[in-house]
């Protein structure tokens, strides 16, 4: 098992990696909105949230030799489930067919103050 890191997205704020690959499976860390230059949560609704979250998502991916295209698991953590539909309106543009297995649910807090967060694995090809 080896770690991924880049600069393309936000430093972990815990104990953690922001992605391992282990046997040719990729485990991106909970990304969220997150400035990977600044470091400062972008402003903006919950559609400019998730792109932020998931460009982060693909730049871990990039530093591990993956894409979106790779992912075949995600778990979407939203602070508010009225808030799904734009959500997935933003993630389906990201995503490719056929989709990832995935997860949704709602939370009542997240490490930062955002309203998204999402974690993948990939498959290395």
């Amino acid at each position: 098992m080896h770690e991924v890191s880049t600069t393309d997205a936000p430093e972990s704020i815990g104990p953690f990696s922001q992605g391992i690959v282990s046997n040719s499976k990729v485990y991106v860390s909970g990304q969220g909105p997150v400035n990977p230059q600044s470091g400062d949560i972008v402003a903006g609704d919950i559609r400019t949230q998730t792109e932020r979250t998931l460009d982060n998502i693909a730049a871990v991916l990039r530093a591990a030799g993956c894409s979106l295209d790779d992912v075949v698991r995600a778990q979407v953590y939203v602070r508010d489930m009225s808030q799904y539909d734009a959500v997935n309106e933003v993630y389906s543009g990201y995503m490719s067919e056929p989709y990832p297995a995935r997860t949704a649910v709602e939370v009542s807090e997240l490490p930062i103050d955002i309203d998204v967060e999402i974690d993948v694995v990939a498959e290395q090809r």
